[in-house]
C-alpha cells in the first residue's frame, strides 16, 4: 500500500500537533500485527505491567531496534518512514517501539505527559521526534483511547514531576491552566488507522472500563541529527533500512529472531523533582 501525505494532513499536524491517517495499514496487515503481538514468544517474555494510581495496569513491551519481524517491517515501510521524515523535516532513525495493551476492565490510566518529557533525559537535544500509533483494535473513550491537547506541541517542553514509581506527569498546576484554555481531542481510531503526534503534544488516556480491549503499536522516530547522546539507553542512531510496502504481507507471521529488536527489561522513567 503506497501512501503520500497530503498538504492538508501536513498542515493539520503542524497546527494541531497530531494527525490521523485513516486505513494506513490494511486488514490483512493488521491481522498479522495482531497475531504477532499475541503470539510472538519474545513479546510475551518481555511484557511488563505499568500500574496507575488506582492499581490498574497497562501491559507494555518495548524494543529499540527494527528487525525482520512483521512488527519490525511495519516500522520500515515507506508509508511510515517517509511520512515521519516529511513531518520532522529531515532524515530519521527508529527511536523505539512499544506495544500498549489495555485489556477489558483492567487496562490502567496514563496521566498527562509529553514524550519529550521523558526523551529529553535520553540525551535528545531537540524535540525533532514523533510517535506513530497504529490501532490494532478500535479505540474509543470507553476503552481508554488516547486524549491529546490540541496545539500543545507549541508550548515547548513542560516540567514533569513524579506520579508513581513507574510514571511521571506534566506539572499538575500548569496542566490545570492549559486545560482551561485548550481543547482536548479523543483519538478515536479504527484498526489500521495511524495517529501521529509530536513529541511535545500533551496526551493521556483513561483506564479501560469497557469489555473491549485496546491494543496499539507505537513506532517512534527521531531525526538523525538529533541522535541521543546517552548511549547506555540503547536509543542512539542505527541506520534504518527501508523495505518496500509489500514486505509485511510477503513476510507473513514472522516473529522476532536472534534478539534483533533489543527488547527493554524495564520502562525508562527519568528521575525528576517534585514541584515546589
Amino acid at each position: 500500500m503506497s501512501f503520500t501525505l497530503s498538504a492538508e494532513q501536513e498542515a493539520a499536524y503542524r497546527r494541531d500537533g497530531f494527525v490521523t491517517l485513516k486505513g494506513l495499514f490494511d486488514p490483512g496487515e493488521v491481522a498479522l500485527l495482531n497475531r504477532a503481538m499475541e503470539e510472538d514468544p519474545a513479546i510475551r517474555e518481555h511484557m511488563l505491567v505499568r500500574p496507575d494510581q488506582e492499581g490498574f495496569g497497562t501491559k507494555i513491551a518495548l524494543w529499540n531496534r527494527l528487525g525482520d519481524s512483521v512488527y519490525g517491517l511495519a516500522g520500515r515501510v515507506p508509508r511510515m518512514v517517509e511520512t515521519a521524515e516529511r513531518l520532522i523535516g529531515e532524515p530519521v532513525y527508529h527511536y523505539q517501539s512499544k506495544l500498549t495493551a489495555k485489556d477489558p476492565h483492567e487496562g490502567g490510566a496514563w496521566e498527562w505527559h509529553q514524550d519529550y518529557g521523558y526523551w529529553y533525559h535520553n540525551g535528545c537535544l531537540r524535540p525533532a521526534m514523533l510517535s506513530c500509533m497504529i490501532a490494532l483494535d478500535r479505540t474509543t473513550p470507553e476503552n481508554g483511547c488516547l486524549k491529546v491537547v490540541k496545539g500543545s506541541h507549541l508550548m515547548g517542553r513542560i516540567d514533569h514531576v513524579p506520579l508513581t514509581e513507574k510514571q511521571n506527569e506534566a506539572d499538575p498546576e500548569r496542566m490545570r491552566r492549559i486545560l482551561a484554555r485548550h481543547e482536548v481531542v479523543d483519538a478515536v481510531l479504527e484498526p489500521g488507522d495511524v495517529f501521529i503526534f509530536h513529541c511535545n503534544t500533551l496526551h493521556r488516556s483513561d483506564r479501560n472500563a469497557s469489555d473491549k480491549r485496546r491494543w496499539t503499536l507505537l513506532i517512534c522516530y527521531n531525526a538523525i541529527s538529533n541522535d541521543a547522546y546517552v548511549t547506555d539507553d540503547d536509543r542512539s542512531y542505527v541506520p534504518l533500512k527501508m523495505v518496500d510496502d509489500g514486505a509485511i504481507k510477503r513476510a507473513g507471521l514472522r516473529f522476532s529472531e536472534g534478539g534483533q529488536e533489543h527488547f527493554a527489561a524495564k520502562p525508562f522513567v527519568p528521575k525528576v523533582q517534585r514541584a515546589s
